[in-house]
C-alpha cells in the first residue's frame, strides 16, 4: 500500500471501480439473509492479503520451475498456470476464505458461500488491479476491467457455489459428500483460472480467439448460477434441523 499516496487518483478509481460494481452486484443478489457489513469488509481485506500469500507461493514455485524446464516453453507455461498461479491464487484465496467464515453464524445460507467467495476474489482483483495500473496505467486499468477482475469474480461464482454446498451438506453431518464438495470448490476455479491464463499468453490471433470464446462463456455461465442460486437460496439446516435442508444440484438449480 506503500504506493497509494503516490498514485495519480484517477488512475487509482480507474483500478478500484470494476471490483467495487461486481461486489455490489453480488451483495444485492443476496436476497434471503444479508450479510453483515463488517464480515463483508473483512472478505475483501482476506482477498488482498491472499496477493501476499499468493506472490510468495509463486516466486518459490517459479524458481524450481526454472530449474527444470525452459523458461516460456510451451510445456514451462503449462506448468507455471495450472500448477502454480492458478493453485497459489485460488488455494490462498479459499484457504483464507475458509479460515475467516466456515465456522461463522452468519453463514446460514447457501448463497452465502458465492457472496463470500466473491468478495474475497475481488479484494484479491481489486489490490492485483491496482498494483498493474501503478505499474502500466490507464490503458491497463481498462484492459482488466473487462477481463481480470470479472474473471476473478467468475472463479469466485464456481468456487462460491461448491463451497456453498458443502456447507449445507456439513450441516447434515453428510461429511463425504461436504469434502467432495470443498476439493470441488478449490480445483474448478484453479482449473479454470489456469485455462485462462494459458490461454490470454498463447501468442497467436487463433488462440486470441479461443481466449475470448472461453472468457464471454466463463462470464455467461457465472451470470446464470449467480442469477439462479440467488432465487433458490435456501436456509443451511443444522444437525437439530433437518428437515430445513433441500438437496441441490448446482448444475440444475433444483432439488433431486
Amino acid at each position: 500500500m506503500f504506493f497509494l499516496p503516490t498514485m495519480n487518483p484517477i488512475l487509482i478509481t480507474a483500478a478500484v471501480i470494476p471490483a467495487v460494481i461486481l461486489l455490489v452486484q453480488v451483495y444485492k443478489a443476496d436476497k434471503l439473509d444479508k450479510e453483515p457489513p463488517a464480515m463483508l469488509v473483512s472478505l475483501v481485506l482476506f482477498g488482498i492479503l491472499s496477493t501476499v500469500a499468493a506472490g510468495l507461493i509463486e516466486g518459490i514455485g517459479i524458481r524450481i520451475l526454472s530449474l527444470f524446464l525452459q523458461k516460456d516453453s510451451l510445456l514451462y507455461n503449462a506448468v507455471l498456470y495450472f500448477g502454480i498461479v492458478a493453485f497459489a491464487e485460488e488455494g490462498s484465496k479459499y484457504f483464507l476464505l475458509r479460515r475467516r467464515t466456515w465456522n461463522s453464524l452468519n453463514f446460514n445460507c447457501q448463497f452465502d458461500g458465492v457472496v463470500y467467495a466473491v468478495f474475497v476474489s475481488l479484494g484479491f482483483a481489486l489490490w492485483e488491479n491496482i498494483s498493474y495500473v501503478a505499474q502500466y496505467g490507464l490503458g491497463t486499468a481498462l484492459v482488466r476491467a473487462v477481463t481480470a477482475v470479472p474473471g476473478h469474480a467468475c472463479f469466485g461464482v464456481f468456487m462460491g457455489v461448491w463451497y456453498g454446498l458443502a456447507k449445507r451438506y456439513d450441516g447434515l453431518n453428510m461429511h463425504a459428500r461436504s469434502a467432495q464438495c470443498r476439493t470441488s470448490a478449490l480445483l474448478l476455479p484453479a482449473f479454470m483460472h489456469g485455462v485462462y491464463d494459458f490461454t490470454a499468453t498463447l501468442d497467436s490471433v487463433q488462440y486470441g480467439w479461443i481466449f475470448t470464446a472461453f472468457v464471454i462463456v466463463m462470464f455467461l455461465i457465472a451470470f446464470r448460477l449467480v442469477r439462479r442460486m440467488s432465487r433458490d437460496d435456501h436456509y443451511i439446516a443444522t444437525p437439530y434441523d433437518p428437515a430445513r435442508f433441500v438437496d441441490y444440484d448446482p448444475r440444475s438449480g433444483s432439488g433431486f
